[in-house]
């Protein structure tokens, strides 16, 4: 398997200069697909109201919660992808690819019904105000139309990332994220759509990566390339996809659905606090891509040089990691911090959704990085082909703390601070315990490797 200029050998050559070639271009590529986001919210806040506002932001929490149980399985098809690739497994390689793609058509459409039919009992069940649900409950069901194109585009994207390419990527998302722009501007000032509006640009913009994804495999000459005639759901790989991609979903998933409820707690703080709570953490959002961006190239790095018996070399992947996420998240989250009220005035020109907002940055801004540290330990430890202690790890430490500290700290307290304190204080402790897994992995992967020898 010949490397091309945009490929990577992950397993030879200095680690932490490769490492930064390929996390700048993933970074890129996730600020812009919270772009598609971004400019929805920003979009119907100045045009269309705080209602309008309030109703887009209010559905991320949940529609996160439905659709990141199959993006982990994209992760797992990733990780087969790099340890293949690490192992120069041709044959696995492509059972993979094509076991990957016919599973995005099939989760796409089932989240299509799943989100088409759900949306209102969902919304009603998290709280939503009265205000608000009629418009949010719009919003996601034009939104789910969406999701065959952003399974297909996800699960493309993963080969792609683990055989070292995310130049291409970037550049698929560059070119839809102006695209949903431009489509946004049209329908919500032009035809005056609102929140339907900035949902059909969405959408039309996820088709466009889906079909650019496409087609780049389809055109590929190495051993990803990707057949229609071969699209088929291949049982060995169906099953090492699942058993190293569910945990990661369901870890998603529970995280998901330990958003959902500290939205349901903000949305019990009324109209203005869930506006203000929308639009920063769409721009914190910004930060935590740049710290866990970092996550990628950890799986991506990890599960090559493990593919190739590299461990030595996957234990200093974790030490570059860790420093990146700290010099990004840190590097961002004090740009971010100190325009907070500049840019929250993007969103919004109502001064008390601005506060409300400036409420949650003055916490979270600053401490992204310690996400990006979590997910990075975590994700070394997956690509070494450890993936459920990691998920139980982070559902212990993470999921379950927080939704304790919900209905304690929060129910005495009552304020959106004692919300936004649970995200640090969780990482910490995930931190912890997903560095003590990882050195028993790698004691044990290294005593294998010599007792081999």
């Amino acid at each position: 398997m010949a490397k091309k200029s945009y490929e990577m050998d992950m397993t030879q050559g200095p680690l932490f200069k490769k490492i930064i070639i390929f996390t700048i271009p993933l970074m890129l590529s996730g600020m812009l697909q919270l772009l598609y986001n971004a400019a929805d919210i920003v979009v119907v806040g100045k045009f269309a109201g705080d209602e309008a506002l309030a109703a887009v932001g209010s559905t991320s929490s949940l529609i996160n919660l439905i659709v990141t149980t199959f993006v982990g399985l994209s992760l797992g098809a990733g990780v087969i992808v790099a340890q293949s690739i690490g192992a120069k497994n041709v044959s696995r390689l492509t059972r993979t690819i094509h076991t990957s793609m016919s599973l995005s058509i099939v989760f796409g459409f089932f989240l299509t019904i799943i989100g088409v039919l759900l949306a209102s009992p969902m919304l009603k069940l998290m709280g939503s105000p009265e205000d608000v649900i009629g418009k949010a409950t719009l919003y996601m069901r034009i939104y789910f139309l969406g999701m065959p194109a952003f399974m297909v585009y996800n699960f493309g994207a993963a080969i792609l990332r683990s055989a070292g390419d995310t130049r291409r990527p970037l550049t698929i998302l560059s070119i839809s994220g102006i695209a949903n722009v431009g489509f946004n501007l049209l329908f919500v000032i032009v035809f005056e759509m609102g929140v339907s509006g900035v949902a059909i640009a969405t959408i039309i913009s996820q088709y466009i990566s889906a079909v650019w994804v496409v087609i780049i495999l389809i055109n590929e000459d190495d051993a990803y390339k990707l057949s229609i005639k071969k699209l088929r759901i291949y049982k060995t790989e169906f099953l090492q996809i699942l058993s190293y991609g569910m945990p990661m979903g369901i870890q998603s998933a529970c995280f998901s659905i330990s958003n959902v409820i500290i939205q349901s707690s903000i949305n019990s703080l009324g109209t203005i606090y869930i506006a203000g709570n929308s639009a920063a953490g769409n721009i914190e959002g910004f930060v935590h891509q740049a710290a866990s961006c970092v996550g990628q190239a950890a799986i991506s790095f990890s599960g090559q040089n493990s593919g190739a018996g590299n461990y030595k070399r996957v234990k200093k992947v974790l030490i570059n990691c860790y420093s990146l996420s700290i010099l990004f998240g840190l590097t961002f989250g004090l740009v971010v911090f100190a325009l907070k009220t500049q840019l929250l005035s993007i969103y919004t020109n109502n001064p008390e959704v601005i506060s409300a907002g400036v409420e949650r940055m003055n916490i979270m801004c600053l401490l992204y990085f310690l996400c990006g540290m979590m997910d990075a330990t975590a994700n070394v430890t997956r690509g070494m082909g450890k993936s459920l202690v990691p998920m139980i790890i982070t559902l212990l430490f993470v999921c379950v703390f927080r939704v304790i500290w919900i209905y304690t700290i929060f129910e005495t307290f009552k304020t959106a601070t004692s919300v936004y304190l649970s995200y640090p204080i969780t990482w910490i402790l995930a931190i912890i315990g997903q560095l003590i897994y990882f050195a028993i992995v790698y004691r044990s992967l290294i005593k294998q490797k010599n007792a081999d020898v």
